[in-house]
């Protein structure tokens, strides 16, 4: 984000593998086929792709920043947001951080009537009963959790495996664990896991690094920011404004090793993370190269990237310039912020999308297969459209289920937006989402107008997480926008297609970092992954939801797990969430039924 606008085990069944959660009765073949082509058929403007739920269901929340008038920077950073079923019953609970006061200056709006972060609950499923739609209930003070903090990010994951998905908290000071007793209550547990980084954190991914069956912490840190040493930056209008982040220091980010008990150590330096500072803001975790070790990308604001080559046994060595995904095809570097990682192009491995800057474009670097990446930007339709706006959380999403992935932009600007100036808005910071939609031949096509009223509202978007929120087969998004509403984005299309809902287990916990290979007659073999990192600042569903489009045959799922081994599944039923549980799928042997064999 710069300143200046201008610039151009195997094992059995789990007991925690959720078999009461909601399922869709299929429609028969040709009413599904007919219902497809009907709604797809519409224009956008009668029948819109995505609608706001928030207010209708109950997930009543605003991220507030605390600003003042001071201009302090994390201000104009947060928040993020995660999806996440945080009870064990097959539907997806919503976790907020949230903002607070910074300094002595009083805040220009008023304080959010329940300060520190909310836990809301999903009752679009209670025991063996589906509602027609998801409620949210604000349970905060009943599941423990007291967050206070100046609260930026959110990560998830099972550290402890014990089927739970816990919380982690990124802060602008120390972060916070809060594991998950399986009750509906959570402890902080912070201080005895040893991973309250004081830094200004933003994002964070959970993966099994070294393969030991745990899952390990990256910490994405971004400056180094004190209260008291607040510089005076200014507008082009001469206005004081946010400084960019060229103001401060890189921060160092953080690795923790899971030891398996509940604690985490701190390998940073040993691991060689703590060689290179970086202005991280997002973070994911992804085999670039396929050689079965998950690597790390590293989004950092107007710095080279950084993409940590996984060496194995906790060692990193930084590749970014040699692997082309440091800077932009002119050898820039941009104001790094969300990260989508995804085999856009079915290949077999995963490509990267980044947001940036108003007036640099968003980038996406298409993978080789080996690690290598290429600047396909232009070519894929997708510079244009994004140099006016300045994007955060993003991310792969199937929005149609046609089987090819398409792409979704929060976007809102860092420094002053003249025309809000002129109309008088006391934050003139907001802008217009962005969705993009996969071609098929490689190009994108910007469909924002079309996409519903929630693309065509003036905000200042930050944090996105994706998951199926109403289970019924397509995935919608949650968009954290700062000092105003929280939009769930309810996908209205997708489900009239073809799906398979995948859920990739082992132990008691989701095996986050599988890897998925859907392969169909006649049609490319489409791959996904499990993961809940990515975006920005926020947590995803880590079920694997995969549209079919028209060739809806599929032949087999094979599944490359973390620790490097792989099975063979038969076809899963269509419409349906599946547990693929690591140990019960035929194991791979033979080099012609490698996961990794291009279609």
């Amino acid at each position: 984000m710069r300143a200046g606008a201008g610039r151009v085990t195997a094992g059995t069944s789990p007991p925690r593998v959720e078999t009461r959660g909601y399922v869709p009765a299929p429609l028969p073949g040709a009413l599904a086929l007919a219902v497809a082509a009907l709604v797809l058929a519409l224009p956008c403007a009668a029948a819109d792709v995505f609608v706001d739920r928030a207010g209708d269901w109950g997930l009543v929340f605003s991220y507030w920043n605390g600003a003042g008038g001071s201009f302090y920077y994390p201000e104009i950073i947060g928040g993020g947001a995660a999806l996440f079923d945080a009870d064990g019953d097959g539907d997806l609970d919503v976790f907020f951080p949230q903002g607070a006061p910074l300094g002595t200056a009083k805040p220009a709006l008023p304080p959010p009537a329940r300060p520190g972060g909310r836990l809301f609950r999903n009752e679009l499923i209670s025991g063996s009963t589906r509602r027609e739609t998801p409620l949210f209930v604000d349970v905060t003070e009943a599941s423990g959790i007291r967050s206070p903090v100046y609260g930026t990010g959110v990560a998830t994951g099972d550290v402890d495996d014990d089927g739970d998905v816990d919380l982690y908290v990124l802060a602008f000071g120390a972060n916070e664990l809060w594991r998950n007793r399986g009750d509906g209550t959570f402890e902080n547990a912070t201080a005895g896991a040893g991973v309250g980084d004081p830094r200004f954190s933003l994002s964070a991914s959970f993966a099994d690094l070294d393969r030991d069956g745990h899952l390990d912490l990256y910490v994405a840190n971004y400056v180094e920011f004190a209260l008291e040493q607040n510089p005076t930056c200014y507008a082009p209008s001469s206005r004081r404004d946010y400084c960019g982040p060229s103001a401060f220091p890189a921060a160092p980010d953080r690795l923790y090793r899971n030891r398996g008990d509940g604690t985490f150590e701190d390998v940073s330096l040993p691991s060689g993370i703590a060689g290179k500072a970086g202005r991280g803001m997002g973070v994911v975790a992804v085999d670039v190269d396929r050689d079965g070790w998950q690597d790390l990308f590293v989004a950092n604001d107007g710095m080279f990237n950084f993409l940590w080559h996984n060496r194995k046994g906790m060692r990193f060595e930084e590749i970014g310039l040699l692997s082309g995904a440091a800077v932009n095809a002119d050898g820039e570097a941009e104001a790094n912020m969300g990260i989508a990682a995804g085999d856009f192009d079915a290949d077999g491995d995963d490509d990267l999308f980044v947001t940036h800057m108003a007036g640099e474009t968003n980038t996406l670097w298409v993978n080789d297969g080996t690690g290598s990446f290429e600047d396909r930007t232009n070519p894929a339709g997708l510079a244009a459209p994004s140099l006016p706006a300045t994007g955060f959380g993003t991310g792969w999403i199937d929005y149609d289920n046609d089987g090819r992935l398409d792409l979704l932009a929060a976007n809102g600007a860092v420094t002053e937006v003249e025309e809000r100036v002129r109309a008088g808005d006391p934050y003139p910071y907001a802008q217009t989402h962005q969705l993009f939609r996969h071609q098929g031949d490689g190009r994108f096509a910007d469909v924002s107008r079309e996409a519903g009223a929630p693309f065509r509202q003036l905000e200042i978007g930050r944090g996105v997480a994706f998951g199926d929120v109403d289970n019924d087969g397509d995935l919608d998004a949650l968009v954290v926008n700062t000092n105003g509403p929280a939009r769930l984005l309810i996908n209205q299309i997708g489900q009239s297609r073809p799906w398979l809902g995948l859920r990739l287990v082992g132990g008691r916990r989701d095996l986050l970092g599988g890897r998925v290979a859907v392969v169909r007659k006649g049609a490319p073999t489409l791959w996904r992954r499990a993961a809940t990192d990515g975006s920005y600042a926020s947590a995803s569903d880590p079920r694997v939801l995969v549209g079919l489009g028209e060739a809806a045959e599929v032949t087999e799922i094979r599944v490359l797990w973390p620790d490097g081994t792989a099975e063979v599944f038969p076809p899963p039923p269509l419409r349906a969430y599946t547990p693929l549980v690591r140990g019960t799928g035929r194991p791979i042997g033979a080099t012609t039924e490698t996961p990794e064999a291009k279609p």
